[in-house]
């Protein structure tokens, strides 16, 4: 139990670290408001986890 308290634990600084990296480090990105860079930023994750788990899938 006390193990899955820290993987918690973690992944909740993991995901407050990236959120204040995106308010306050995002708005010195100099990104064109494109309809390429919007499908990019909205797609990319999505992808990179179906990679991660498609290859995860072929190695067992």
């Amino acid at each position: 139990m006390d193990n899955q308290a820290i993987f918690v634990f973690k992944i909740l600084l993991l995901s407050l670290g990236l959120s204040l990296l995106v308010k306050y480090g995002g708005r010195y990105l100099e990104l064109q408001p494109t309809t390429i860079t919007v499908l990019t930023i909205v797609l990319m994750p999505s992808l990179a986890i179906g990679l991660i788990l498609g290859w995860r899938y072929w190695q067992v």
